[in-house]
């Protein structure tokens, strides 16, 4: 086999994440699958994978073959392209990794209509609580909150995503409003155990000031729609991103407190692998999705005083 067809081989490998499933979508049995993989490594000289019977994890070697192998792929499919005059159709396996709420919610509509547009291209979702390493664990492209500073991903902003401070109008009656940050101290507080933010503590802009509160309350989860459902039903305060409060805050079963004070934005990034040249599939996803949420990052919609619903 030629190097080009093997590192498009070891990429299926890698993606489908078993001999067995690359087996089944190359249609050939898992021994020949292995035997393959084995020449390869021969060929090299280097182990590319470490197998067990359970599962498969990239050896340095392996990640460097197939992170540069992926980039010389994706340039063959540009020289292509170009001389085609563009025509190459997006195609093949595309693994895309999203939060569970927000991927639920807004990624999985998208995903459909991009499968309508798109049928050659076999679109993988895996939705995590936690961020992944797309180099890795052979992603594509993520959809997360908050900038990745890892030199070798791209990250295009999808969406702004402020963060509100709210309530029910029921805890709201029977504990009143907090004037500052400070008075949260005194209130009951829906802590959410995520990211690596410090537990309990939110920070707060007005201009020039800043404040951090270490808030507390007889309610946390390491879920947002759990403490977003708390809320709603009275028990307490809740930072929650505008994507998630939205619909409440327009009903009203929500309300904004502390309007003068801002917490730090969550805003909302599409990430791949940086590449000198995308392949024409994840260039159709990246377009596609910038495209869908183009009217949730108009900033000119958004300003310090402003508290118009973009969600």
């Amino acid at each position: 086999m030629d190097g080009l067809s093997d590192l498009s081989f070891f990429a299926l490998v890698v993606k489908r994440g078993t001999l067995a499933a690359a087996a089944q979508e190359l249609g050939v049995t898992p021994p020949a699958v292995s035997k393959r993989l084995a020449a390869i490594e021969a060929r090299l000289r280097v182990r590319l994978l470490n197998r067990t019977t359970r599962r498969m994890s990239l050896t340095p070697e392996g990640e460097t073959y197939l992170t540069e192998g992926e980039r010389l792929v994706a340039e063959l499919d540009a020289l292509e392209r170009k001389i085609s005059g563009g025509s190459v159709v997006p195609q093949g396996l595309l693994r895309i990794n999203a939060t569970l709420g927000f991927g639920r919610k807004y990624v999985t509509p998208e995903l459909s209509r991009f499968a309508l547009r798109y049928p050659e291209v076999e679109v993988q979702m895996h939705l995590s609580d936690r961020p992944v390493n797309l180099v890795e664990q052979a992603f594509d492209l993520a959809i997360r909150f908050g900038e990745q500073p890892d030199a070798r991903i791209t990250a295009r902003k999808l969406a702004n995503n402020r963060r509100f401070l709210c309530a029910s109008p029921a805890y709201i009656s029977a504990r009143g409003v907090p004037n500052s940050p400070r008075d949260l101290h005194s209130h009951s507080c829906i802590v959410l155990r995520e990211s690596d933010e410090i537990y309990g503590s939110w920070h707060f802009r007005s201009g020039t000031r800043q404040d951090t509160v270490k808030v507390r309350g007889p309610l946390s989860t390491n879920d947002g729609e759990a403490a977003l459902a708390w809320a709603l039903d009275g028990h307490g305060i809740v930072l929650r991103s505008e994507w998630d409060a939205a619909p409440y805050l327009r009903s009203g079963r929500l309300r904004l407190l502390l309007t003068d004070w801002a917490a730090p934005p969550a805003d909302i990034y599409i990430l791949f692998p940086a590449k000198s040249h995308l392949q024409a599939k994840t260039r159709a996803m990246v377009d596609f999705m910038l495209d869908a949420f183009a009217d949730k990052r108009r900033t000119d919609r958004l300003n310090s005083n402003d508290l118009e619903l973009l969600w």
